[in-house]
């Protein structure tokens, strides 16, 4: 028993020693892993180096004007070395003599902390002598710039031990202004747009150097073995900032007022087939909009604009001409089961009529009987037309992301009896709007279709290395076929009852183009949601085309306005009316703002009341207050000077005429708005005129005197 005891008793101690000894392991592995395992890990890093790449500077991307579009800009972060061999010579004495000056100077700059905060900041990192103490990250050029002036900084990074780690960030100046199509080139994201489709010219060749790990900071080794380098190249497109602008900001007006789903706008070159502006916006969930998606090349069902393809191959096959009599049956058309509808019906003598007024009412009815009798019997020449006019392919524009359309085909397993007749005005089809704007540019360019196209140089240090030139696809029609179809083009906007002769009544240079609404099918909805798609597109002046311009508005179910006169029309009419005003030549006088005073004695002047008022009590000059706004416009009248209301509100845009700048910005930032400024003085011109509808986000320019 005694024996069994203490055979008991060593089992029972090894035990408890082994527990104990356990329990010591387990505890001291915590302790390093958790306590001191960041102790560790940067001994581990510090005995090792790596190469590890650089990043080049990125090439910047400009519009065919010179502004720049997307561009990259540096932003530091500071770090400092407290075993720099400056900093631990004399016991430490530059630093100690420079710190409390250095605080002052980094309060003052970065307005964070006060400059005890600082002053206790830096002598914790010098007591700890920290080899890599990070001291302010994503500082400013300008601030950088600024911080190499202070104490202690200036002396030299191997005196003072500050060290600047750059990073290069992707900046969009002009923010909203084709985002899209610029895209936004960022870390771990997908890139998009010409960011995307260039990213090789842009990004440049990256460089290497031998670093150092400490606290999971890289720390340069030695310079001798960096390879630097060599920065991206730049490129110029064939976008406009100036017309991007007008388009956007006459797309957005209209956007905003009739609550639309999403909408896009293209402006194209004639000759060329330069891709001047192309706007893209889409209604986000609280309210406001931006470029969120590629609208112009996303196939959908065009409507009554792909009629003139329709109206192209009959012509070409002499199936018709203008003056062939079709019935427009009142507005209705039974076929193969189906029912053919005209957005409005027609009277016993307007229903009896010939091709091209069928054309210029946007008839339905009459571009299906038309095709249906010509092609009924053989549908594949219909369809090899369409082709021919490559509304089959993706149009090639040098941009990622373009989708292809659909044809259908005889045949296949979507073809029905009644898919030819449905095709002939622009259903069971899909195109993009950047194809229909290349169709009809080929009419306005003499038949000759342009391949679209971005990318207008590439420089390197400013030098152009390469230039992209216009390159021409083929001829769509013949010379006899394209004269007809001009007239029938110019008709749709001249013509009296004609779908877009109200909306350019009274315009002083000459139209061409087509009106086009079509019922959209919303998912699971299909057509029952009432979403209509409003299109306008054409070419100006129609005498002399230097511009085609095509817009596509998706409105909200059941809305107020909808057909392609009423919504996509009035943007085509204000991007053109400003595009014809922009190249005319202007004489001195309209690109002032009165502010002067004339011969006659006549003065204006305009700004906030407490100002204008302020200075007119400074100077003695009685007046006559009349103004009840905080904005006022002082003007003569009857010989004396009086103050008038200038009312301002966010929906609407103020007249800024004869603005400081001051002010003017004032007035927009409070309403949302992206300003741009040209020039100097006061406002003389602002690009979007007063009364329009506004919207946060929106840019406007001002141009000063």
């Amino acid at each position: 028993m005694e024996i069994k005891k203490d055979i008991l008793w060593r089992v029972y101690l090894c035990f408890i020693a082994m527990a104990i000894i356990c329990a010591f392991i387990i505890g001291k592995a915590f302790i390093i892993q958790q306590s001191q395992g960041a102790y560790w890990r940067n001994m581990s890093d510090s005995m090792h180096t790596r190469i590890e790449e650089v990043e080049a500077e990125r090439g910047t991307i400009y519009s065919e004007d010179g502004q720049m579009l997307s561009t990259s800009i540096p932003q530091f972060d500071m770090y400092v070395d407290f075993k720099a061999d400056g900093l631990l010579e004399n016991n430490g004495k530059v630093f100690k003599d420079n710190v409390d000056s250095l605080s002052i100077c980094l309060s003052n700059l970065f307005k964070d902390r006060t400059a005890a905060q600082y002053e206790s900041i830096l002598k914790q990192g010098y007591k700890s002598k920290s080899r890599y103490f990070a001291l302010k990250k994503k500082v400013s050029f300008d601030q950088y710039q600024q911080l190499k002036t202070f104490p202690l900084v200036r002396l030299g990074k191997n005196k003072s031990g500050f060290i600047a780690d750059v990073q290069n960030i992707r900046l969009n100046p002009y923010q909203l202004l084709a985002f899209r199509t610029i895209g936004l080139e960022r870390q771990n994201a997908q890139k998009v747009g010409l960011e995307q489709t260039y990213d090789t010219l842009l990004k440049g060749t990256t460089g290497k150097r031998l670093v150092r790990y400490e606290g999971g900071i890289a720390v340069p080794v030695n310079e001798d073995y960096d390879i630097e380098p060599v920065n991206g190249k730049d490129i110029v497109t064939t976008l406009d900032s100036r017309i991007q602008e007008i388009t956007e900001n006459a797309l957005m007006k209209m956007m905003v007022s009739n609550e639309a789903a999403h909408g896009c706008a293209i402006v194209m070159e004639v000759k060329t087939g330069k891709v001047k502006a192309i706007a893209n916006l889409g209604r986000q969930s609280n309210g406001a909009y931006w470029e969120d998606f590629n609208y112009a090349m996303t196939p959908t069902e065009p409507g009554s604009t792909f009629k003139l393809a329709t109206l192209i191959s009959l012509l070409e096959d002499k199936k018709v001409t203008l003056s062939s009599n079709v019935n427009l049956e009142g507005g209705t058309w039974q076929i193969n089961g189906r029912t053919v509808y005209d957005a409005e019906k027609h009277d016993a003598e307007e229903s009896y009529t010939n091709v091209k007024r069928a054309f210029e009412l946007s008839s339905n009815v009459g571009m299906a009987k038309l095709a249906y009798g010509a092609y009924a019997s053989n549908p594949s020449q219909f369809i090899n037309h369409l082709k021919a006019l490559h509304l089959d392919s993706v149009t090639g524009i040098d941009l990622y992301g373009e989708r292809p359309p659909f044809i259908d085909h005889p045949g296949s397993k979507y073809w029905s009896a009644t898919t030819l007749p449905w095709m002939a005005f622009g259903y069971n089809v899909l195109v993009t709007p950047l194809h229909t704007c290349m169709l009809y540019n080929a009419v306005a360019n003499d038949g000759v279709m342009m391949r679209p196209y971005l990318l207008d140089e590439v420089k390197q240090n400013g030098n152009i290395i390469s230039e992209k030139q216009p390159a021409p696809i083929e001829k769509i029609c013949d010379s006899a076929t394209l004269a007809q179809i001009k007239e029938c083009l110019i008709g749709v906007c001249s013509e009296k009852g004609a779908t877009a002769y109200k909306l350019f009544q009274g315009t002083t240079y000459p139209v061409a183009g087509k009106t086009g609404t079509a019922l959209v099918a919303d998912g699971k909805k299909g057509y029952g949601a009432g979403i209509y798609q409003a299109t306008f597109v054409g070419y100006f002046p129609a005498d002399n085309p230097q511009y085609t311009c095509t817009v596509v508005i998706v409105n909200k179910p059941h809305a107020a306005l909808i057909y392609g006169a009423s919504v996509a029309g009035p943007v085509f009419k204000e991007i053109a009316d400003r595009l014809v005003t922009l190249n005319s030549p202007q004489p001195d006088s309209v690109r002032y703002a009165t502010v002067q005073r004339s011969d006659s004695g006549y003065y204006s002047y305009a700004g906030m009341q407490s100002d204008i008022t302020s200075i007119l009590n400074t100077i003695n000059i009685s007046y006559t207050d009349s103004a009840k706004t905080q904005f006022t416009k002082l003007s003569k009248q009857q010989s004396k000077p009086v103050l008038t209301n200038m009312p301002v509100t966010n929906n609407a845009m103020p007249s800024l005429n004869g603005l400081g700048l001051k002010d003017a910005l004032y007035i927009c930032e409070n309403a949302g708005l992206v300003v741009k400024v040209i020039g100097v003085g006061k406002v003389a011109n602002q690009s979007i005129a007063a009364g329009a509808a506004i919207a946060k986000g929106q840019l406007i320019k001002l141009e000063l005197n």
